[in-house]
């Protein structure tokens, strides 16, 4: 019998409570997605009350991504420090404030830093949670794990937004920020409640009485006992920001930035751009939020889809595959004739292969950051992409606003799609030539 928690993990069957921490992530993920499509859905509404025009509500609209940048490094790193458990309940605190502070808000600059801040406890819930689903599933399905953690993103931004279409049928923008408080308040005792420290981080970091707590944790999960701790790592440079960059992972977190950055963007086009562009084309805001529905149910299916297909092929394939496809989605949304079904099939299909391949590029970076730098690797990642997201909004705001038609702004936003899968093919090669990290280390 193995003494070493990790492998006790990574070689058993998944436990019913395993399932359970997994499937809390999920719903952590699926209340980050409401939250930030939350301002889209809000976004016609806050245009007619206060009379924004495209390019400041491009920035409005962005404020959170660029908040949730910052949070995803922050938190991150903080994770691989103080746990992440701890983190994940600071970041419910923060959001849960930012979603109230929104609907109590009188104006644009006081409603942006309230986004910003916001998006600080959304990037790191995004980071925390995809190490904890690493870290509690075993090897044989912590790829479709992943996955699907990162596909509660879309369903619960569908079932929100199904929410919140009723809402904006009898309510003004505002009640769509109350719902998302009092959803992020109720998750705060659910965590607590059944969210366990991870194991790996107890035997990385080996706080005091950390046999005790990994005995706790192992227990709870329907695991034996370990009577000792595994030998400890050999001492090295102390973890932060500057590990990602060491020799062996430098290249990997470069262009997993690079990757994540410019699809994110084509990403973040199509989900905060609906509305306003349904809006715009004489329909009532409450089919602009089902148009945006159909295009959260298209990501939901996209999620679901690749993580199936991980059981089968190579994620990095899938997820350049789902690149290349999504650069043509985009595409075909921008030449959608003024009409609900045709825009609300193009947006399906938009969300199911950006997503989709953004649910895979989670599990990418689970697989090539070690435990010691997961959550910060994770949160890393995400806040240099985070840049793209908000680039996304603002720069398809400008083009509107300099006169660009909705073909031309898709096509120029779906190239951030083609450049991704580039820059995969890119990781691919260089993991060939000079070793894979995640198949030549051990956490």
């Amino acid at each position: 019998m193995s003494q070493d928690p990790r492998e006790i993990i990574a070689n058993s069957n998944m436990t019913q409570a395993q399932i359970v921490i997994i499937t809390l992530c999920v719903m952590l993920n699926g209340l980050d997605g409401y939250d930030v499509l939350s301002i889209a859905f809000a976004s016609p509404g806050i245009a007619a009350d206060w009379g924004i025009d495209r390019a400041v509500l491009g920035v409005v609209l962005s404020m959170e991504l660029i908040g949730m940048g910052v949070g995803s490094v922050l938190l991150g790193n903080l994770a691989d420090q103080i746990g992440r458990r701890s983190t994940a309940l600071l970041s419910l605190v923060v959001m849960a404030l930012g979603m109230l502070g929104a609907a109590l808000a009188s104006g644009v600059i006081e409603l942006s830093i309230i986004r910003f801040v916001t998006g600080l406890g959304i990037g790191g819930m995004l980071a925390v949670t995809n190490a904890i689903v690493a870290e509690f599933s075993n090897s044989k399905r912590r790829n479709l794990a992943i996955v699907l953690m990162a596909g509660g993103y879309p369903v619960g931004a569908l079932l929100g937004g199904f929410i919140a279409a009723e809402l904006l049928q009898h309510y003004s923008w505002r009640s769509v920020f109350y719902l998302g408080a009092a959803a992020t308040l109720v998750f705060i005792p659910l965590t607590l409640i059944f969210m366990k420290e991870s194991v790996a981080w107890l035997t990385h970091k080996r706080p005091a009485n950390a046999l005790e707590k990994i005995n706790a944790t192992l227990k709870h999960l329907g695991h034996n006992a370990i009577d000792v701790l595994p030998p400890a790592a050999p001492a090295g440079p102390k973890v932060g920001l500057l590990s990602l960059f060491a020799k062996d992972l430098r290249a990997f977190t470069l262009l997993l930035c690079c990757l994540y950055f410019f699809h994110i963007m084509t990403f973040y086009y199509i989900l905060k751009w609906i509305p306003k562009i349904v809006v715009d084309m004489g329909f009532a805001a409450s089919s602009a939020g089902g148009v945006l529905n159909w295009a959260t149910f298209g990501g939901a299916c996209g999620a679901l889809a690749i993580g199936l297909l991980t059981l089968r092929f190579d994620t990095r394939y899938l997820v350049g595959a789902f690149m290349l496809l999504a650069t043509v989605a985009v595409t075909l949304f921008g030449q959608s004739a003024n009409d609900l079904s045709q825009l609300s099939m193009l947006a399906c299909l938009s969300g199911f292969f950006t997503n989709g391949a953004i649910c895979g590029i989670y599990a990418l970076m689970a697989h090539y950051f070690p435990t010691k730098v997961r959550a910060g690797g994770t949160g890393f990642v995400i806040g240099m992409g985070r840049g793209g997201a908000a680039l996304g909004p603002i720069l398809a705001g400008l083009l509107f606003a300099a006169g660009l038609a909705l073909p031309g702004v898709s096509l120029v936003m779906s190239l951030g799609s083609l450049i991704a899968a580039v820059a995969l093919f890119v990781l691919i090669w260089y993991g060939r030539r000079h070793g894979d990290w995640a198949k030549t280390q051990t956490d």
